[in-house]
C-alpha cells in the first residue's frame, strides 16, 4: 500500500470538462490577446512583483519570483516585454531553462489586488541592450535580462486570492514559521550559529538586494 494507490486519475480534455462543468465561456477565452493594451501596460505599471515558469527541453519545470519598484517590467513594445535580473543566489535555474526552451509563463501581482495578469511567450536571455540603461536602480544596472516575446496575455479572476484571503492581515501569522535564519540553518548551512546567521539575515540582509 502507498499514498498512490486508490487515485482515480484524469486522463482526457472530454472527462475534465465533464468534471469542471463544461468548457470555459466564450468571454472567457476571447479575452485573450496577442499584443499588450492600455490596460495591460498599466498593471504592469504598477506591478512590483512577478512570478516566471519555465521548462527545460526535457520538460522539467521552475518558477522563480522577481521583485523591483514597481513597474520594473520595461515594455520595449507591444508584444515586447523586458524583466532585469538583480542579484540572488545564482542557481539560475529559469535562465537556464530558457537556454534550451524559449516558452515561459509569468504572473503579474499588484499589492491588495486579487486579479493578477498573465502573458504567455518566448524568451530570450540578453546580457546587454540600450534599454538597460532605463533599468538602473540605486546606480545599480543589472547584467541580463529576460526579454519575453508575447504570444498572449490576460486577465486572470480574483477567485484563488479571495479564498486565501491573501491579503488581509488579519490573518496573517508569519511567526507561526521558523525565522528564515533558521531555516536556513536547517537546510542550508547546519553548522553555522543561530546567532550568525540571525545577524546574517537581519537589517544587513537587504544592503545586497542591488
Amino acid at each position: 500500500m502507498t499514498v498512490l494507490d486508490g487515485l482515480v486519475e484524469v486522463t482526457s480534455d472530454e472527462e475534465l470538462n465533464e468534471i469542471v462543468g463544461g468548457a470555459p465561456t466564450a468571454a472567457v477565452v476571447d479575452k485573450v490577446r496577442t499584443a499588450l493594451q492600455d490596460v495591460h501596460r498599466q498593471w504592469l505599471a504598477a506591478s512590483p512583483f512577478c512570478l516566471i515558469a519555465t521548462a527545460d527541453a526535457e520538460g522539467n519545470c521552475d518558477v522563480s519570483p522577481k521583485g523591483d519598484p514597481a513597474g520594473f517590467t520595461l515594455v520595449l513594445d507591444d508584444t515586447t516585454i523586458a524583466i532585469p535580473d538583480r542579484p540572488g543566489n545564482r542557481r539560475l535555474d529559469g535562465f537556464r531553462n530558457v537556454l534550451s526552451n524559449p516558452h515561459v509563463g509569468l504572473v503579474y501581482l499588484v499589492p491588495g489586488r486579487g486579479d493578477t495578469l498573465r502573458i504567455n511567450g518566448r524568451a530570450r536571455l540578453v546580457r546587454d541592450a540600450p534599454f538597460f540603461d532605463e533599468m538602473v536602480v540605486k546606480g545599480h544596472r543589472p547584467r541580463l535580462a529576460l526579454v519575453v516575446e508575447i504570444d498572449q496575455v490576460f486577465f486572470h479572476c480574483a477567485k484563488a486570492f479571495m479564498r486565501s484571503k491573501l491579503w488581509r492581515p488579519e490573518t496573517w501569522d508569519p511567526d507561526a514559521l521558523p525565522s528564515r535564519a533558521r531555516i536556513v540553518q536547517c537546510v542550508e548551512r547546519p553548522d553555522d550559529p543561530i546567532e550568525v546567521l540571525e545577524k546574517h539575515y537581519g537589517p544587513e540582509y537587504a544592503k545586497g538586494l542591488y
